[in-house]
C-alpha cells in the first residue's frame, strides 16, 4: 500500500481521486530531504490492486482509512489531497493517538453540495463523472485533469505533467474509480469536525475549480488547532502550482515542536 524515502519525521502522502501516488513525484526529493516521505497507493491504484473476488465490493471509507493506518508507523502526518484528505480526516477520528498532524490540501468535509452545505459540487458533477467512467475510464480521467487545473495560472503546464504521470502509471481498478466517487458522493464528515483535534495545515488554491475556497476557511473553523495557507493563483494543485512553497510548509509543519 506504501513505500518509503528518506529519514526524518514519518510523512505519508495520500492522493485524492483518479490519480495514483505518482502525481507526487513532483515532490519527493525536496519532501526526502527531511522527511521520511510515505507514498501511499489507494485500493485499486498503482501497486495496491483491488484485492479479492473481482466482483466484491472495495471496503467501505472507514475500513479504507483503518487499512491506511494499519500500513503505516506510529506517529505519522498525514498529508492528503482532495479525497485523500477526507480519508486522513477520518483516520485521525479513528486513531488520534496515532496521527502526529493532518495537513489537508484542496480539501473539504463534503464534496457535494447538501439542503445545508452550498460550498460544494453538484450531485450533477459526480453522476456525469460515473457514467463517463463506466464507458472511457482513460478519457474521463483526463479530463479529470483539465478541470482540477481549471484556474491555475500554471494550468497548461500542469495539465501536461498530468497527462504524462497518467499516461504512464497503471489505469486505476474501475471498481476503485466507481467506489471513489460514492465516497464523495456520500461522505460527510461535517458533524465530527469539532472532535479533530490533531493539529493541522490546510493548503488551498484560491481558484481551485473543485473545492472552493471557502470549504477549507470552514474546515478552519471547525479544527480545532487548525493554521490555513491559500495559494493565491493556484487551483485544484496547489503543490504542483508552487512545489517549493509547499515543500516548505510541509517541512516546517513536520518539524515543528509539538506542544502538550
Amino acid at each position: 500500500m506504501s513505500t518509503a524515502v528518506g529519514s526524518g519525521p514519518d510523512l505519508a502522502l495520500i492522493h485524492g481521486w483518479g490519480l495514483g501516488s505518482w502525481v507526487w513525484q513532483p515532490l519527493l526529493e525536496r519532501l526526502s530531504r527531511n522527511c521520511r516521505v510515505h507514498l501511499v497507493d489507494l485500493p485499486g491504484y498503482g501497486q495496491n490492486p483491488a484485492a479479492g473476488d473481482p466482483h466484491a465490493a472495495l471496503p467501505d471509507f472507514s475500513a479504507t482509512a483503518q487499512a491506511l493506518l494499519d500500513a503505516l508507523p506510529e506517529q505519522v502526518t498525514l498529508c492528503g489531497w482532495s479525497l485523500g484528505g477526507l480519508l486522513a480526516m477520518r483516520a485521525a477520528l479513528l486513531a488520534p493517538e496515532r496521527v502526529s498532524g493532518l495537513v489537508l490540501v484542496g480539501s473539504t468535509p463534503s464534496f457535494v453540495q447538501r439542503s445545508d452545505w452550498q460550498t460544494a459540487q453538484t450531485p450533477a458533477l459526480l453522476d456525469g463523472f460515473s457514467a463517463s467512467v463506466a464507458a472511457q475510464p482513460q478519457q474521463t480521467l483526463q479530463r479529470f485533469l483539465a478541470l482540477l487545473s481549471q484556474g491555475d495560472a500554471k494550468a497548461r503546464a500542469i495539465t501536461r505533467t498530468l497527462l504524462a504521470g497518467l499516461r504512464k502509471a497503471p489505469l486505476p481498478d474501475s471498481r476503485a474509480l466507481h467506489h471513489g466517487l460514492e465516497c464523495l458522493r456520500e461522505v460527510d464528515l461535517r458533524p465530527l469536525l469539532p472532535t479533530i483535534a490533531t493539529r493541522s495545515l490546510l493548503i488551498h488554491g484560491r481558484q481551485d475549480p473543485l473545492n472552493p475556497v471557502a470549504a477549507a476557511a470552514y474546515l478552519q473553523e471547525q479544527l480545532a488547532d487548525a493554521q490555513l495557507d491559500i495559494f493565491d493563483t493556484a487551483g485544484h494543485a496547489p503543490f504542483l502550482a508552487n512545489p517549493d512553497r509547499f515543500a516548505r510548509l510541509l517541512d516546517d509543519f513536520c518539524h515543528a515542536p509539538v506542544t502538550p
